[in-house]
């Protein structure tokens, strides 16, 4: 695929004033799963961020804002998506402090030093290769499925990534949650919290956030489950708070 910024479908902003994303019109739009994924992040002290396959670099974007300190890298297999990364990372006015890789994470050893960041993300591809329903073109295909990394192969690139104690953080498919806390320890990295996304009251979890810690000690923290609509279907104050609408919108003239 050759997709170039004429291709995409323009930028869209999270909210007034705040970041934007030329999106591809091949791929994924802008979904809820990064940005929840950035909020549930603890960026604390750490200055060294990788995402690992960063795809249009929503992630990288959005921890840019949450972190001023940080200095971030992405790893994207898909040429048009790295570059499309780097268009939005540049419009976003963050192309000093952060970079795109384009290569396999399969292949991380050869793409950055071992024990070179403090925290890693990851929103990555939710289903096993050949299972399910298959998207009609690649972009899409790559995105869903594991055609270009398992779980197992992921944990393993962050663990190669992350110094020792650093943090892991990753969205994911709550059925798939007993293979990733498999995956993530036999990387050497403890999950550490949990906390489930709910998309109303009443409702089984869509996704799971999770964060671990290479070399951590055994024990889970498991939080109160985000819950996205109220039993009236009205965004609850939580994620209005996410994404700075109602009473959170910033005010004009506020930075954002």
């Amino acid at each position: 695929m050759n997709m170039t910024a004429e291709k995409a479908r323009g930028f869209d902003e999270l909210w007034p004033g705040g970041p934007r994303f030329l999106q591809a019109e091949e791929g994924f739009k802008l979904s809820t799963d990064s940005v929840l994924l950035a909020d549930f992040t603890h960026a604390g002290k750490s200055t060294r961020y990788l995402d690992l396959g960063c795809g249009a670099g929503v992630l990288l974007i959005l921890l840019a804002a949450k972190a001023p300190e940080a200095v971030l890298t992405g790893v994207e297999i898909q040429p048009a998506f790295a570059a499309l990364s780097r268009e939005n990372l540049k419009e976003n006015g963050y192309n000093s402090r952060a970079k795109v890789i384009g290569g396999d994470l399969r292949c991380l050893r050869e793409l950055v030093p071992a024990e070179s960041f403090d925290l890693v993300v990851s929103n990555p591809p939710y289903f096993a290769a050949g299972t399910g329903y298959s998207a009609p073109n690649a972009p899409r295909a790559a995105a869903r499925e594991e055609r270009s990394c398992t779980l197992s192969e992921l944990c393993t690139a962050a663990k190669w990534a992350l110094r020792w104690g650093g943090r892991f953080a990753v969205v994911h498919r709550p059925e798939r949650l007993s293979e990733l806390f498999c995956a993530m320890t036999e990387a050497s990295i403890e999950p550490k919290r949990l906390r489930e996304v709910v998309s109303s009251p009443g409702k089984a979890p869509s996704l799971v956030l999770v964060e671990g810690r290479r070399g951590g000690g055994k024990g889970l923290s498991i939080e109160a489950p985000l819950i996205l609509t109220d039993s009236a279907g009205a965004e609850t104050d939580e994620v209005q708070k996410i994404y700075r609408r109602g009473v959170y919108a910033p005010k004009e003239g506020t930075p954002t």
